[in-house]
């Protein structure tokens, strides 16, 4: 699990905990040579909190887009697009892509919240990835310190 999976996970247990909401957030175990449907799911019992979340981290000095060849896998002639899309519309999760841009050495990290849907478009249409200025068009998952806090992130993303 990366650094940026595991503070995502606290922060969603953390708001949940602190909002007294019915939820929790968990990456499953991911074993050698199976796939895993996405990084991080958050179940409840509250519908705007029942997610599937893939997490990208980014460095920006290299990379000015998030491309499908580059950053997403392919297994069994599946493109891993295809593969979370497919587990979002069986599971009837709401789906989301936490992007995580690493700007650099003394420069703070920004993360965003997209909608899967948003992914999945691009995707269809053959783009060759997300721009980082499209990315950062969605929700900021605000920094608190060194936590990132997903106060109200939801319901901005939806």
């Amino acid at each position: 699990m990366t650094d940026f999976e595991r503070e995502l996970v606290k922060a969603f247990n953390r708001f949940f905990e602190e909002n007294h909401i019915d939820g929790i957030a968990y990456r499953r175990k991911q074993h050698r040579f199976s796939s895993q449907f996405c990084d991080l799911l958050v179940d409840s019992d509250h519908p705007d909190y029942y997610m599937a979340i893939e997490n990208k981290s980014l460095k920006t000095s290299k990379n000015n887009t998030l491309y499908f060849s580059q950053h997403f896998s392919e297994a069994n002639d599946k493109h891993q697009v295809e593969r979370i899309t497919d587990f979002v519309e069986k599971s009837g999760r709401k789906g989301f892509l936490a992007v995580e841009l690493r700007r650099g050495r003394g420069k703070s990290r920004k993360a965003f919240l997209v909608p899967w849907k948003v992914v999945d478009r691009k995707y269809e249409t053959e783009a060759v990835g997300l721009p980082i200025e499209k990315i950062k068009e969605f929700p900021e998952i605000k920094r608190n310190g060194e936590n990132y806090n997903i106060e109200k992130l939801v319901e901005e993303a939806d």
